[in-house]
């Protein structure tokens, strides 16, 4: 996937201005790919049982090829100022939306698989100039959103060893080039991997910590009480559900043929998740998520070729964790103690409280009754308000 990497004059060497510019002829090759689909034949049951139906898929495929537009998408990720920059070896992409209120305060996101900084266009605007947009200017951010390693343009991979814990040293690595010494995290899916990792390791940087449950119960390891260590996959996820993770993380090389050489194959592993994962009361997926913003999702992963990319990290997220799960629960971890913790809990992950938060700890706890796994594409709204309202009073 080709882009924009050359550097201005005035900029800092470590950080290179970056434009999505994706050359006519790669578009070109993925209408004709659309066009040229070997179908298989349907499922004999009918639904959503056995994976994404033929029909929703054929007729979303067709779609993409012929009325969704790319340059227009192109354009709106190209208003929000991107760098790239080179830390331990890897080359990360990032959105940095700097508000125009001074005290503002810097807030890294971290997005989750299937995911990109693209997750949280809809809420860029409103959190870094609240002012613009009906809100207290006292409530603005200047936002970080890097892309993790193999996802969007953080790519390719430099190497083995790219999971949740290099990658918030990577992070903190990032937020400090930038010159936020001082910032708050939100993350969900496996960013809040990333975010826990942060608030055991840099508890004295951390404003605080927000995070989406959303989803898919995959919190439970990180808000227990006792002995955070990341990301686990929760019982919500149940034997279908663990399906594409365990793919992910334990063969993701055999897996990222199919999901680079077949763009339907990549839509059919999205939109899946896209329909598991969302607002329970959405019956398709673009009944949760605008299609254009789902398919620019998909086109992101198709162009960068990123099907086995960001299954690594699944994988090698998994390796680092795989001793951590006998871990008996232990009084908690004092280093996190002093970082406050918030938790917008979505309606696809109904009243989880007492399993997620059985000894209170966190500062602040929001449920709301819609929403699901991408609050910031499903509930921009919500979500901006919650973030306004965890970090109003951590920000001296």
């Amino acid at each position: 996937m080709a882009a924009n990497r050359t550097a201005a004059t005035t900029d800092p060497p470590s950080l290179r201005p970056f434009r999505v510019e994706i050359p006519d002829a790669e578009l070109a090759d993925l209408r004709g790919r659309l066009a040229r689909t070997r179908w298989p034949a349907d499922s004999p049951e009918p639904g959503w049982g056995r994976g994404v139906p033929l029909p929703y898929l054929r007729e979303l495929a067709e779609y993409w090829r012929t009325g969704y537009d790319w340059r227009a998408r192109e354009a709106e990720l190209n208003a929000v100022p991107q760098f790239t920059t080179d830390i331990d070896g890897q080359t990360f992409h990032f959105l940095h939306r700097r508000s125009p209120e001074p005290g503002a305060l810097p807030l890294l996101l971290c997005h989750g698989w299937p995911g990109s900084p693209v997750d949280f266009l809809l809420i860029a605007d409103a959190l870094a100039d609240p002012r613009a947009h009906g809100g207290d200017p006292a409530d603005a951010f200047h936002l970080v959103a890097p892309s993790m390693p193999g996802f969007g343009f953080s790519t390719p991979l430099s190497g083995p060893g790219w999971g949740v814990h290099r990658t918030a040293a990577a992070f903190d690595g990032l937020m400090r080039r930038l010159g936020h010494d001082r910032y708050g995290v939100h993350a969900f899916d496996v960013g809040s991997g990333v975010a826990d990792t942060l608030r055991r390791t840099v508890p004295e940087r951390l404003a605080g910590v927000h995070l989406a449950l959303a989803g898919s119960d995959d919190m439970l390891g990180v808000l227990s009480a006792g002995g955070t260590v990341g990301v686990r996959p929760g019982p919500a996820f149940g034997v279908d559900g663990m399906g594409s993770y365990q793919l992910q993380s334990t063969r993701p090389q055999t897996l990222g043929y199919g999901l680079a050489d077949s763009p339907v194959a990549q839509l059919a592993w999205i939109v899946e998740k896209f329909h598991e994962w969302t607002d329970p009361a959405a019956e398709l997926p673009e009944d949760a998520v605008d299609r254009d913003q789902l398919l620019t999702k998909v086109t992101l992963y198709w162009l960068g070729a990123l099907g086995a990319s960001t299954a690594h990290f699944t994988c090698e997220s998994r390796r680092e964790l795989a001793g951590l799960a006998a871990v008996p629960p232990g009084p908690g971890n004092p280093a996190t103690a002093g970082v406050p913790l918030g938790v917008a809990e979505f309606a696809a992950d109904p009243a989880v409280r007492p399993l997620v938060d059985p000894d209170g700890v966190t500062a602040h706890w929001s449920s709301f009754e819609r929403g699901g796994h991408f609050p910031a594409m499903e509930q921009p709204e919500l979500l901006t308000a919650d973030l306004r309202a965890f970090f109003a009073g951590l920000r001296g």
